[in-house]
C-alpha cells in the first residue's frame, strides 16, 4: 500500500478525526470487579514487577564499579564479586521472571473465564427476541476476539504500564543521582515524544475498534454460510462465488487494516528510534566531554548510557500510555455492551415453583407486536448487503447511535400487532386445535406458552398462575414442545433424548423411543442410541428428526403439549407413524396444537380459528362448519378430503 498526499503523516492526521478514545470511572470500575477477586495475585505480580525492575537497574552499577574501582585498583576479589553478580542478577531476575508470567497468566486466564461465562450466562438469559435480531457469528466474536482483547488488557496492557512506570521513577532516580546536568538534557527531547505518540496512538486504537467490527461481520458470514442449512441454501441457489466473494471483502478488510496497524507503528516507532538515538548521541557526546574535563568517570558514563536506553523505552511507552490503555479498553467495553442488553424476560425475585399442574390454560385479551420492545440484538457491525447488484451497499443494522447519523437512526415506528385481544381457555386434558390461514398468529401463541416472549397486553395463566409469576425453569418443566423445525444437536440420538431429562433411565429412555415409533429403527442402526446424528441432525431424514423430537417430549413427561403438527412434507409412512405417536403422547395431557391434518382437528375438543392476529372464532367441528365462516372456508380449501 502506500501514502500519497502528504506521506504517512497526512494519512495518520486523516485517520485521527475518528472518535477519541474515552476511559470513563464507571468503565474501570466494571473491569476493576472482574478483576478483585485475583487481588492477592495481583498484588503478587506488583512485587515481582518491583523486584524484576530493580535487580535490572542494579546491573549498569556494577558495570560502573568494575570500571571505575575493579580494573584500575587491580582488585581480584571485587572483581569476582561483580562477576558472580553478573551471572546471578539474569538467573534471579529469570526465575522471578517465570514466577511473574504464572501469575500473570492465572489473572489474565481468570479474567477470561469469568468474562465469558458471565457473557454466556446473560446470553442464555435473553428471549428469543434477541437472538431473531442477533447474528450467531457476531454473538460468538463477543465471546471470543472480545473477551481474548480484555484478558489483553489486563495480563499484558495494564502490566506493562505498570512496569514502565516502576522502571522510569527508579531509572530517573538514579540519574538524578549520577548526574543531574545530563539528566535534565536528556529528558530536554521528552516534548518530541508527545505529539506523535498521541496522535498516532488514536490512529492504532480506531483500527483495533474497528479490526474488532470486521472480524465479528467475518465471523458472521462465515457461520451463516459454513453450517448445513446456509451451505445447502448456497448450493441450491448455486451462489458460492457470490459468498466467496463476499467473504473476500470481509477478509480484506480485516488484511487491510492490519497492514495499515503494522505500516504506522513502524513508522512511528522509526521516528521514536531516531529522536531516542539523537538524545543518546547528545548525552554522549556531552557527557564524553566531561569525562575529557575529568568532571565524569569512564564507568559513570557508560553507566549513564546504560540508564538511558532504560529511560526511553518506557518513555516512550508512557507518553502513549493513555491511549494504549484505552485502545486496550476496547474489548471490554465490547463486552460490557454485551452485558448491558436488557433482559426482556425476567424472573421474578419471589416468583413461585408452578408444581402439580392440572393444565388449565387461559388466555386473557392477550395482544403481542414482535416490534413492542426495546431490547433488540447486539450493537451492530457495518457490513456489505450484495443482494440485487454486483457493487456492495453499506448497511448497518439496528439503532445508528454510533455514529450519531440522523438517517440511520429513522425506524419504522409503526406498530404491527401479532395477536390483538386474544381470549381463550383450555382445559385441563383438552386437545386444542389452532387453524387459520399463514401470518394469522398462530405460531406466536405457541411461542407466548412457554414464555419465550411476554404478552404486549393481557395475561396467559396456567391454572390461575400468572406466567410472569412463576418461575423460568418451573414453567419449562411443565411444557414440552415439538416445533416444525426439529433441531438436534451434534451428538448420539442418546445424548439429545436424555436433553429432556438427564437423569432418565436406559429403560425410560426406550419406552420413550417406542411411545414416538423410532425405538424400532434406532435399533437397527450399527450403533443403536449411540448413533451420532450429524449437524443438526441432518444424517437423519425429516420423519426421523421429528420422531426423535417427540421421543425427547415423551422422556420430559410434561403436563402441558405444545404442537405444531407439520407433515405435509413427509412421506405416507411417515407421517403415519407421527400421527400415531402423537395421539399416544396428547392422552391425558392439555395440549394446543397447529393443526393441519382433518383427523387431528375432527379429535379435538375445541377449534380456534384465527385470522390477522384475532380470534375470529372458536368450537367444535361440527359448529363451526354450521356458522358458515372462515373455518368453512378452510375446510373446503384445505382440510376437507378429496374425492
Amino acid at each position: 500500500m502506500g501514502f500519497h498526499g502528504g506521506g504517512w503523516w497526512a494519512y495518520i492526521s486523516h485517520d485521527e478525526k475518528q472518535q477519541r478514545p474515552v476511559i470513563t470511572r464507571a468503565l474501570l470500575w466494571r473491569v476493576w470487579q472482574f478483576a478483585r477477586p485475583y487481588r492477592l495475585k495481583i498484588i503478587w505480580l506488583l512485587l515481582t514487577i518491583l523486584l524484576i525492575t530493580g535487580l535490572t537497574l542494579v546491573s549498569p552499577l556494577l558495570v560502573r564499579s568494575l570500571i571505575d574501582d575493579a580494573i584500575p585498583n587491580s582488585d581480584y576479589r571485587l572483581l569476582t564479586w561483580l562477576a558472580i553478580g553478573m551471572v546471578a542478577i539474569p538467573i534471579v531476575n529469570g526465575g522471578i521472571g517465570v514466577f511473574q508470567r504464572s501469575l500473570n497468566s492465572q489473572i489474565g486466564e481468570g479474567v477470561i473465564y469469568d468474562l465469558r461465562r458471565a457473557l454466556y450466562e446473560h446470553m442464555q438469559q435473553m428471549s428469543l427476541r434477541f437472538f431473531t435480531q442477533s447474528r450467531t457469528g457476531e454473538l460468538m466474536s463477543r465471546l471470543n476476539n472480545d473477551v481474548v482483547g480484555a484478558q489483553r488488557a489486563i495480563s499484558d496492557t495494564i502490566v506493562t504500564i505498570i512496569s514502565n512506570i516502576v522502571s522510569l521513577v527508579g531509572t530517573l532516580a538514579i540519574l538524578l543521582t549520577l548526574e543531574w546536568r545530563l539528566t535534565l538534557l536528556g529528558l530536554a527531547i521528552l516534548p518530541l515524544f508527545v505529539l506523535p505518540a498521541r496522535r498516532v496512538g488514536r490512529v492504532l486504537r480506531d483500527l483495533r475498534r474497528k479490526s474488532l467490527e470486521i472480524s465479528a461481520e467475518m465471523n458472521a458470514t462465515m457461520n451463516e454460510t459454513l453450517n448445513v442449512s446456509g451451505a445447502l441454501l448456497v448450493k441450491l441457489f448455486g451462489r458460492q462465488a457470490r459468498e466467496m466473494q463476499r467473504f473476500a471483502v470481509d477478509a480484506a478488510e480485516v488484511r487491510d487494516i492490519g497492514v495499515r496497524s503494522a505500516v504506522i507503528g513502524r513508522w512511528f516507532f522509526m521516528m521514536l528510534s531516531i529522536i531516542g538515538a539523537v538524545g543518546t548521541a547528545v548525552v554522549y557526546w556531552v557527557g564524553g566531554y566531561l569525562v575529557l574535563e575529568e568532571a565524569f568517570t569512564i564507568g559513570t558514563i557508560v553507566a549513564f548510557g546504560s540508564y538511558l536506553s532504560q529511560l526511553y523505552g518506557p518513555l516512550m511507552a508512557l507518553t502513549n500510555a493513555p491511549v494504549e490503555f484505552a485502545q486496550s479498553m476496547v474489548s471490554f467495553e465490547r463486552v460490557f455492551e454485551a452485558l448491558d442488553i436488557p433482559v426482556e424476560i425476567e424472573e421474578k425475585p419471589n416468583a413461585q415453583l408452578l408444581e402439580k399442574v392440572n393444565g388449565r390454560i387461559q388466555f386473557q385479551n392477550v395482544s403481542f407486536s414482535y416490534t413492542d420492545a426495546e431490547a433488540g440484538g447486539l450493537r451492530e457491525v457495518t457490513r456489505f448487503s450484495w443482494m440485487g447488484g454486483g457493487n456492495p451497499a453499506l448497511l448497518k443494522r439496528g439503532k445508528a447511535r454510533e455514529n450519531g447519523d440522523a438517517a440511520d437512526a429513522e425506524m419504522p415506528t409503526e406498530q404491527r400487532w401479532a395477536l390483538q385481544n386474544v381470549s381463550f381457555t383450555i382445559e385441563p386434558g383438552e386437545l386444542v386445535a389452532l387453524v387459520g390461514p399463514s401470518g394469522a398468529g398462530k405460531t406466536t401463541i405457541t411461542y407466548l406458552m412457554p414464555r419465550l416472549y411476554d404478552p404486549s397486553d393481557g395475561r396467559i395463566t396456567i391454572d390461575h398462575h400468572d406466567l410472569r409469576d412463576v418461575t423460568l425453569n418451573s414453567l419449562a418443566h411443565n411444557i414440552g414442545m415439538v416445533t416444525q423445525e426439529t433441531y438436534l444437536f451434534y451428538d448420539t440420538i442418546r445424548a439429545n433424548l436424555l436433553y429432556a431429562r438427564p437423569d432418565a433411565t436406559e429403560a425410560q429412555m426406550v419406552a420413550a423411543a417406542r411411545a414416538a415409533n423410532i425405538h424400532d429403527f434406532i435399533a437397527d442402526l450399527p450403533d443403536g442410541y449411540d448413533t451420532v446424528v450429524g449437524e443438526r441432525g441432518y444424517r437423519l431424514s425429516g420423519g426421523e428428526r421429528q420422531r426423535i423430537a417427540i421421543a425427547r417430549v415423551v422422556l420430559k413427561d410434561p403436563s402441558i403439549l405444545v404442537l405444531d403438527e407439520a407433515t405435509s412434507h413427509l412421506d405416507s409412512l411417515s407421517e403415519a407413524l407421527i400421527q400415531e405417536a402423537l395421539g399416544k403422547v396428547m392422552q391425558g395431557r392439555s395440549s394446543l396444537v397447529i393443526a393441519h391434518r382433518l383427523s387431528t382437528i375432527l379429535a379435538a375438543d375445541k377449534i380456534l380459528v384465527m385470522e390477522k392476529g384475532q380470534l375470529v372464532e372458536q368450537g367444535t367441528h361440527e359448529e363451526l362448519l354450521a356458522r358458515g365462516g372462515l373455518y368453512t372456508n378452510l375446510y373446503e380449501t384445505q382440510f376437507k378430503p378429496t374425492e
